[in-house]
């Protein structure tokens, strides 16, 4: 297979909105070599087979922060049309309802990146407990040494941003 598919970079096109690993729908046409427009007719015409949670549509604060944040969605920022996110299940999903060779590449591919992400996940679990072990069994004096290792396993808590502008109801 193709530099296209390797799962580093089909990862780095997993976000996480609303607490859930989602693709969004460019990303997939992209990787599947159909239009945005085309994807999403095919999504339209089988809705039955994607329920909410296995896909939804961005509100314009997601799509809005999903452009600040990543430089490659410029182009949406003045789009009127909302992206659709498709969860692990819903990519599952669209194999079925592309049906093509391609797709069904694409997919298995896109499988496995989701399972890797999980597995890495896990993995920092089991690591997190077993430093809580050793933390147990183990002096004061590597005391500091076991928080330092927390907190660089724990995720960086994000500043909410400032709000610009005028606001006359504060």
């Amino acid at each position: 297979m193709s530099n296209l598919f390797s799962i580093e970079i089909i990862t780095s096109r997993i976000f996480v909105i609303r607490g859930k690993k989602v693709m969004l729908d460019r990303d997939l046409a992209l990787l599947y070599e159909v239009t945005t427009k085309r994807l999403n007719e095919q999504v339209k015409r089988n809705m039955k087979r994607f329920p909410g949670d296995f896909m939804f549509q961005l509100t314009k604060a997601e799509k809005d922060e999903l452009v600040a944040i990543c430089g490659r969605f410029n182009t949406m920022k003045h789009s009127t049309v909302l992206p659709y996110a498709f969860t692990e299940q819903g990519v599952a999903m669209l194999s079925g309802v592309l049906n093509s060779d391609r797709a069904i590449m694409v997919n298995i591919q896109i499988m496995r990146a989701f399972t890797q992400l999980r597995r890495m996940l896990l993995t920092n679990k089991d690591l997190r407990h077993k430093i809580e072990e050793m933390e147990r069994k183990y002096d004061k004096q590597f005391a500091m040494v076991f928080q330092v290792i927390k907190q660089l396993l724990e995720p960086q808590p994000v500043k909410p941003k400032p709000l610009i502008g005028f606001h006359p109801n504060r």
